[in-house]
């Protein structure tokens, strides 16, 4: 009987498994060679993620709390409690752990995933793109593959392979650039159909084997960023988002280091979500205060694993990279 009429057995196979713990063991090898720690964080905080594209779980914990929030979510990435131990004085440091994300599930997403994270001070985040695909390939070479890096800046994508300016079109042309891509349009913002310009028109014809850091985003996208002008007037964020063939499977940013700033995006945050009538997680104090205690210049990155995986292994299915999927938990 096939895999599939025995829903108890493993959505991937035993080779699947194998690969992702030699890929678990090249992970650490590769940062113990350069000086980065190991790290665990709480899985459970008092406060939650509050990007508007991001939803997280929450539960109830039941025990003493003396005072404390009985409410607690689940982390959508280690990033907030990384980020007060460089406040700290910690140092470089990474951690290899599973995070949580409600409502993403399907081929490509899973509602509990794996994510390396990782910190490197000193650094920004054109420096760090280097070093995330030094790990991809050495990612890659288990498998006897390879892939070289191009670096684009966003807006020179976006010019080059739709023929728009994304930081001066406005959504008329964004839509029209969709060509036959029919979306929806009830509450999608500008970046929104940015977004789906990137993956439904950019994404797909991504070349196969060879890897594209996309870098200096949209003001508008800073998420945990810092800002500066391009010099033309546009101010850019120093983030950068990478890809394995048509795969995105890394995030980074040079980190925002004002605690003003951050505050105010995380207020911003809610207020969207309070419009849209969602959920709106509470503000991350204790990052604010270490943030605001001083933060070192750095820049981190977030990659899934389980894309990263998926790239290895050939296949489209997250459920391929995984012991049990979602539909098997």
């Amino acid at each position: 009987m096939s895999a599939a009429g025995t829903p108890w057995r493993p959505s991937a196979s035993f080779e699947a498994l194998r690969l992702r713990a030699r890929l678990n063991a090249a992970v650490r090898g590769f940062f113990a060679e350069r000086g980065v720690t190991e790290v665990e964080t709480p899985v459970m905080s008092m406060a939650g993620n509050t990007d508007p594209n991001i939803a997280s779980f929450s539960l109830q914990f039941s025990g003493r709390t003396d005072g404390a929030p009985r409410t607690r979510w689940l982390r959508t990435s280690p990033e907030f409690p990384l980020k007060r131990l460089l406040a700290a004085g910690f140092g470089d440091c990474y951690e290899l752990g599973r995070v949580f994300r409600d409502g993403e599930a399907g081929g490509r997403h899973n509602p509990e995933f794996t994510m390396l994270e990782w910190y490197r001070v000193g650094w920004d985040h054109r420096r760090l793109i280097g070093e995330t695909a030094d790990l991809v390939r050495t990612a890659l070479a288990l498998v006897g593959r390879e892939a070289p890096l191009d670096t684009i800046r966003y807006r020179d994508l976006y010019r080059d392979r739709l023929g728009l300016d994304p930081f001066v079109a406005d959504e008329g042309q964004l839509r029209a650039a969709l060509g036959e891509v029919v979306i929806d349009p009830q509450g999608l913002t500008r970046d929104d159909w940015l977004d789906l310009l990137m993956t439904h028109r950019l994404q797909p014809g991504f070349a196969a084997d060879r890897m594209l850091a996309v870098c200096d985003y949209p003001a508008s996208q800073c998420a945990l960023a810092r800002l500066r002008d391009d010099g033309d007037g546009h101010p850019v964020a120093e983030r950068f988002e990478l890809y394995l063939g048509p795969l995105e499977v890394a995030n980074g940013y040079h980190e925002l280091a004002d605690a003003a700033e951050q505050g105010a995006r995380f207020d911003r945050d809610r207020a969207l979500r309070g419009e849209r009538g969602e959920p709106a997680p509470p503000r991350d104090q204790a990052l604010l205060d270490a943030l605001a205690a001083g933060f070192p210049d750095c820049a981190g990155v977030a990659l899934g694993v389980d894309r990263l995986l998926m790239a290895m292994l050939g296949t489209g299915r997250i459920a391929d990279a995984l012991a049990f999927d979602f539909t098997r938990a």
